[in-house]
């Protein structure tokens, strides 16, 4: 246990030193705030670069404020999981190219304590980020749009929370197979998109993929409930991030002692 805090405490302090606790936070809310304020004010802002061609109309219905939380939802799914892709690949890589992570664990720290604790510090700073920036898109979306309870607002944290916990659980995974950052970011990236694409292909047989989080997180905010199939699919989101993170220390085990 003192292992992993000592480790985990590292990493902490390196993302604080690299100000990953200042901009990675700042996306997420920037990422939360754009669709809320954008949807709203889309017909001044029409307007302010020239507005529609004389005689023509352009009436666009209030979308529902669930609607538009979701909006913000879509903007974690791409750039906010680029961000996370960009941010961890060198979580491991860039260590074990450069030598320090032989150093580390020599010291001896195991080679699990190793990678669930920069597993678990990436994800703290990650759930905070996404918590800023979901805060942001609710605060802007009752203000503007109509009221989302704040359980509901927290119900779509953890849920929402499990997607971007399983694309770092494949990023830690990458990790441990290449040795260079740009590669496992490349890779994590790809793996994601394919499991969105497997997903809508075999959506008949699917029912519980991970990349189903955020259509059950819709229905959720729609209807006021949250539905068996969300909860069956977050237990599985959890089983197949657990599985990634063992094969990643498996993984880097065997290719540190090969």
């Amino acid at each position: 246990m003192m292992q992993f805090l000592t480790v985990f405490k590292r990493e902490m302090l390196e993302s604080g030193r690299n100000f990953k606790w200042i901009w990675v936070p700042l996306v997420f809310i920037l990422l939360g705030l754009s669709d809320p304020l954008s949807t709203y004010y889309l017909p001044q802002i029409i307007e302010s670069v020239g507005g529609l061609p004389e005689g023509a109309s352009f009436d666009i219905p209030t979308p529902p404020p669930h609607d538009v939380l979701m909006m913000s939802l879509a903007q974690f799914s791409q750039l906010g999981v680029l961000v996370i892709s960009l941010m961890s690949m060198g979580l491991i890589a860039s260590e074990r190219k450069s030598g320090v992570a032989e150093l580390v664990l020599v010291k001896p720290v195991k080679y699990s304590t190793y990678v669930s604790a920069k597993w678990t510090a990436t994800s703290v700073l990650v759930l905070v980020s996404l918590f800023a920036g979901l805060l942001a898109s609710w605060y802007y979306v009752n203000l503007l749009f109509g009221d989302i309870s704040f359980l509901h607002l927290l119900a779509t944290w953890f849920f929402y929370g499990l997607w971007l916990l399983f694309v770092i659980s494949i990023s830690v995974f990458m990790n441990s197979l290449f040795k260079v950052p740009g590669l496992v970011g490349f890779m994590t990236i790809v793996l994601v998109i394919l499991t969105s694409i497997v997903t809508t292909v075999l959506n008949h047989i699917l029912d519980w993929s991970p990349a189903k989080l955020s259509p059950y997180i819709r229905m959720m905010l729609s209807e006021g409930n949250i539905s068996g199939d969300l909860w069956a699919t977050a237990l599985i989101t959890i089983g197949i991030s657990i599985a990634l993170l063992a094969a990643a220390i498996y993984t880097f085990r065997t290719k540190e002692m090969a």
